[in-house]
């Protein structure tokens, strides 16, 4: 049964942002005095939510600096340095297969929602989407509520809709929304994560459409 809505990840899944969040990582530990540094494997395979987690995982120590500092000097260097990355290889394809099959798509973000259309804007794919859901646009804990908000606002029935992501994170979000979800193994966590989670997991976006509208 081919979907009706496509509830789309950003980060490492839309935006290619991977290679920027390891170097933010290794300027973020460089900064506080850490010696430790990450290589693209090596933060894969650490990396996940919740997020403080992941910077205990790094080798942050919260009693010398907070989470909140941390995450707020990471931000700073990130958000700028983010105008540089890229669409992931073969988003565009994606985006425009599952518009050609009239199917409504959404981007559903633990972003700001001011950054996430601006990243949106900047790389001319906002017209892609009905609606760019990111955790500033209501006041939600997390992006679990914000998606439960959109499907009932939207009368969409769970069961046509599929979450696309890069994360663990991604499905558990897809399980709590009661919609299927596919994982591409291109983004922030390697696909022997990925497959833990029993979703389908494909190489990248341009088989993730593939498989979604066969």
């Amino acid at each position: 049964m081919c979907p009706e809505l496509i509830l789309w990840d950003w980060n490492g899944t839309l935006l290619d942002d991977v290679d920027l969040c390891v170097d933010a990582l290794n300027r973020l530990l460089a900064g506080f005095g850490y010696p430790q540094r990450y290589d693209h494997e090596r933060y894969r395979a650490i990396f996940g939510f919740p997020i403080e987690e992941y910077y205990v995982r790094a080798g942050f120590d919260f009693t010398k600096h907070s989470f909140a500092e941390l995450a707020e000097k990471y931000m700073e260097d990130y958000v700028p340095a983010s105008a540089a990355c890229p669409l992931a290889d073969g988003a565009i394809d994606a985006l425009e297969a599952f518009k050609a099959a009239g199917l409504r798509q959404v981007i559903l973000s633990a972003s700001n929602l001011d950054t996430l259309r601006r990243q949106t804007d900047e790389r001319g794919v906002t017209g892609y989407f009905d609606r760019l859901l990111g955790l500033g646009d209501i006041y939600a804990k997390s992006k679990v509520e914000v998606g439960l908000a959109y499907l009932k606002e939207n009368g969409f029935d769970p069961a046509r809709a599929v979450m696309i992501g890069d994360s663990v994170h991604d499905y558990e979000v897809a399980q709590a929304l009661g919609v299927r979800c596919v994982l591409q193994s291109g983004g922030h966590q390697p696909p022997e994560k990925l497959r833990e989670t029993g979703a389908p997991v494909v190489k990248g976006l341009r088989e993730a459409a593939a498989l979604i509208l066969e």
